[in-house]
């Protein structure tokens, strides 16, 4: 029996095979990587019947052409953009039957910034250290998609997602809000920076990316001002280099880090900001747990 790929033909800004990544390995130095937006692409799989882990194809900012060899179901998820197979519109957020031949295109969405679209049977690329995730800080995993690249689709798993379409609220267009917890380093900080990161809106900078955001906004002066040895970093940390101006850690993060971490995002709220694009501002909010 022939094993049904997809070709692509565009990428748009920047599109990647990402599943949940590679947890448990930070000792050696590797990150966690994965999907940015881990929400989405667990609810793209379910829709077409995959495990939850299943490797998608995580596309920033739209752009991406794909043609289907062999029969396929797909979904596309987290940022809402255009669908459309053979020029006809289609659902987001909904199991989609793509036939044999037929070109599927991901347009620009208008809010958000990544979208996922996952195939039944998952694509299965070679794994590297047990995940099939692009980690492009690391240089891990697949090659960025490029025209041309050719992804194998697994078997179809066994039985039939019974949803016609999931209800999803879309991601915020103006501001943002995210819930911390005091990091590790807060007491390095005067007592007024923390009061200002929870009261002051930051804004998403062009100089971001899966590794962090890199956000504009008031400074947060330091208290000790020694220098800080390596220490390991999760996805969340807000990071404040000597400038003053935090950076929040995404999916690809380094696995140490050297500045001190003022706060955490809250795990839950980390999809959101993962779909924060630049230009739009960030609010931060003491409370909630990890």
């Amino acid at each position: 029996m022939t094993r049904s790929t997809v070709e692509v033909l565009a990428t748009g800004p920047l599109s990647t095979v990402q599943d949940l990544g590679r947890p448990g390995l930070s000792g050696i130095g590797v990150g966690t990587s994965g999907a940015a937006d881990r929400g989405s692409l667990r609810l793209a799989n379910r829709l077409c019947g995959n495990d939850e882990s299943a490797a998608a194809v995580e596309v920033t900012l739209g752009g991406l052409t794909v043609r289907a060899h062999g029969d396929l179901v797909i979904a596309v998820t987290g940022a809402p953009c255009p669908v459309t197979i053979d020029g006809r519109g289609e659902a987001p957020n909904a199991p989609l039957r793509v036939p044999g031949g037929a070109e599927v295109r991901l347009g620009t969405p208008e809010r958000g910034l990544r979208s996922y679209l996952a195939v039944r049977g998952g694509i299965v690329v070679d794994p590297v250290l047990g995940s099939r995730s692009t980690d492009v800080l690391a240089g891990l995993g697949p090659e960025q998609l490029g025209p041309g690249r050719i992804l194998p689709v697994g078997p179809a798993p066994h039985g039939h997602p019974h949803v016609d379409i999931a209800p999803v609220a879309p991601p915020a267009i103006d501001e943002v809000t995210l819930d911390i917890v005091p990091g590790p380093r807060h007491d390095w900080f005067t007592p007024e920076a923390l009061d200002t990161l929870v009261s002051r809106p930051y804004e998403v900078t062009a100089d971001s990316n899966r590794v962090g955001m890199r956000l504009a906004g008031p400074e947060l002066p330091r208290r000790d001002t020694a220098e800080l040895p390596s220490e390991g970093m999760v996805t969340g940390a807000l990071q404040v280099p000597p400038n003053g101006l935090p950076t929040l850690f995404l999916a690809d993060h380094p696995s140490t880090g050297g500045y001190p971490v003022i706060a955490v995002v809250r795990a839950t709220h980390v999809d959101q900001a993962a779909q924060s694009r630049p230009g739009q501002r960030i609010r931060f909010r003491l409370g909630g747990k990890r």
